[in-house]
């Protein structure tokens, strides 16, 4: 165990120094000095927001269940099936219908079913009915379809939140489902959370409208930003789906800031179609169910390219070519909880976590210098060896450091000296019967190696335990507990043990104390 070949200590310690550089480019006040790599302080650190959002999927239900409306009374009317008295609303439909047992056999028919596919053998059915008086059947979506629903909309809406937030630039964003309707969204460092909640808050659901100057039969009323009321077609023209990108632009001549859009393919045909057809009629712009602008058409624009204007501000047409460009929410979210952490509750948080550290790592030298003498500065240069590599792999990692974390790393401290302790205790035993100080020293690290894993290993079950089901700070506890315990294995057996070697075949059998 003491005996180290050349190539084995050159391999050692070039681990070391590579892990040991990465601690290092923490230091930088130049972030591309050498690499644009270093530790991330988490919320509670740095300071920023934590926001709790939820989505309200009752608008996605109603569209759904209206989407049905049409295959339904296909299939009544494929199979010789009377109906009267049909009624939509929101979250049902209702009809009367006098032979149920034959709908209902149609109803979880499992071959070639549009209105309600079969999804497996348990009866797990997108929609379900059940029967009123008088022979009224009321569809309404199942358990396991309203489930399928707000899995759908929540993992779509995560996504865009995430979008959203990257073209921010906010670094280094926490996005992670909570529950079935829920978001959690935590952005360290964030100097505006007004305006990230006005970002999230919006489902950016965009169209292209036609104002009409008659009340004709389908036709909506909408108010325009500056309080104009208008008249505009229900016929959407087209969405924002068809939009590949926007970016916020300058009129030249007013020098009034604006959004300039670029459409697909489908969409320039469609856009050049309706503003051929359409010369010298105004074209509403309909954003979440308001008028933006409403331009007039002067020209057929058939090149896929057009702009929108509205009397923004530059951070409005930044905002709004953002939220064009990131998509529309599938529903809308609401904020269920807020909180935000100052920068100066954050520093406090630091200097208290730096102090403790300190002081346990002061305590535990002098406790080791005193208990081991000249074994004892072995054990603590591989302490100290240890944190340097600990920060080194959190870096290259590019990992979030949070209050729990600093208390992974101070646990640390103490589980790299409890491993030497080990050590040092069995060598101990091993001079009381041993006659060959060498013979001593290497029996005592192969009969303490399995202790040490033992102990090791346990704690780092615990941790992966606690990473895989923990969320938020006991993740960051996890993690750098985790990356401790795999660098106190490799700061006591490679680093301490190759020290200690240097010191017992230098002495050559001669005494030794402990």
């Amino acid at each position: 165990m003491l005996n180290f070949s050349k190539i084995n200590i050159i391999f050692i310690y070039l681990i070391f120094l590579f892990i040991s550089i990465f601690s290092l480019l923490n230091l930088q006040t130049n972030q591309h000095i050498i690499l644009d790599k270093k530790i991330n302080l988490g919320l509670d650190l740095q300071g920023g927001s934590y926001l709790l959002l939820e989505i309200n999927s009752d608008s996605l239900v109603e569209e759904k269940i209206q989407s049905k409306v049409i295959p339904l009374k296909k299939l009544l009317k494929d199979n010789n099936l009377n109906y009267s008295d049909f009624k939509i609303s929101s979250k049902n439909l209702i009809f009367k219908i006098n032979d149920i047992e034959k709908f209902e056999l149609l109803f979880y028919s499992k071959k070639d079913n549009v209105v309600n596919p079969y999804i497996d053998n348990y009866r797990a059915f997108e929609l379900d009915y059940k029967k009123t008086e008088d022979n009224y059947i009321e569809i309404n979506f199942s358990k396991f379809g309203l489930l399928t629903i707000n899995n759908s909309a929540l993992k779509q809406s995560i996504e865009i939140v995430r979008r959203r937030i990257d073209d921010v630039g906010t670094k280094e964003p926490t996005i992670l489902q909570r529950g079935e309707k829920r978001i959690l969204v935590e952005l360290p460092g964030l100097k505006d959370p007004e305006r990230i909640k006005k970002l999230l808050g919006k489902t950016a659901q965009l169209n292209f409208r036609l104002v009409s100057e008659n009340s004709e039969f389908g036709v909506d009323e909408l108010i325009s930003e500056i309080g104009e009321k208008l008249k505009v077609s229900k016929r959407i023209v087209m969405s924002g789906e068809n939009l590949i990108d926007a970016q916020p632009s300058i009129q030249n001549q007013q020098n009034e800031p604006t959004v300039s859009f670029t459409l697909d393919r489908l969409g320039s045909q469609k856009f050049g179609r309706a503003t051929t057809d359409n010369v010298g009629r105004r074209l509403a712009i309909v954003l979440d169910g308001k008028i933006i602008s409403a331009p007039n058409i002067n020209e057929p624009i058939t090149s896929g390219n057009g702009m929108i204007s509205g009397n923004f501000t530059f951070q409005e047409a930044t905002d709004l070519a953002l939220l064009l460009r990131s998509g529309a929410l599938p529903t809308p979210l609401e904020v269920v909880e807020e909180r935000t952490v100052g920068p100066d509750l954050g520093e406090d948080s630091i200097k208290s976590g730096v102090i403790s550290l300190i002081v346990g790592f002061v305590l535990v030298i002098l406790f080791m210098l005193y208990k081991y003498k000249l074994f004892g500065i072995v054990a603590n240069i591989a302490l100290i060896a240890n944190l340097i590599m600990l920060v080194g792999v959190l870096t290259i990692l590019e990992a979030t450091l949070t209050l729990p974390g600093i208390a992974g790393i101070i646990l640390t401290v103490g589980m790299a000296v409890d491993a030497n302790v080990l050590i040092f205790e069995r060598i101990k035993e091993e001079l009381k019967t041993e006659k060959s100080i060498i013979h001593a020293f290497d029996s005592g690290y192969s009969k303490a190696k399995i202790t040490v894993l033992d102990a090791n290993i346990t704690t780092l079950i615990a941790a992966i335990i606690l990473f895989a089901f923990g969320s938020g700070p006991v993740k960051g506890f996890a993690i750098t507990l985790g990356i401790g315990i795999l660098t106190t294995l490799f700061s006591a057996y490679f680093l301490a043990r190759h020290l200690t070697s240097l010191i017992v075949l230098r002495k050559n059998n001669k005494e030794i104390k402990i």
